[in-house]
C-alpha cells in the first residue's frame, strides 16, 4: 500500500505548473532585489533624494540644451 501511494505521488504532475511559476517568480524577485541593491546607490546619486534631486538633475540637463 505504501509503495502504491509513493508511486502514485511520483507520477502525479498536477502541481508541476504551479511550482514552476512559483520558482520563476522567486528567481525574478531575487534578481530584482539584487539589481536594486547593486544599482541603488547609483540611482540615488543620479537623482538625489526625493523630487528635489530629480528636478535639479532635470534643470541641469535643460541648461545644456542649445537655445
Amino acid at each position: 500500500m505504501l509503495a502504491t501511494t509513493i508511486g502514485r505521488f511520483c507520477r502525479d504532475e498536477s502541481g508541476a505548473t504551479a511550482i514552476e511559476y512559483a520558482l520563476l517568480g522567486t528567481i525574478l524577485g531575487v534578481a530584482l532585489a539584487a539589481t536594486f541593491t547593486i544599482l541603488g546607490d547609483t540611482v540615488l546619486a543620479l537623482f538625489g533624494v526625493g523630487t528635489g534631486g530629480a528636478s535639479d538633475t532635470i534643470a541641469n540637463q535643460v541648461k545644456l540644451i542649445p537655445q
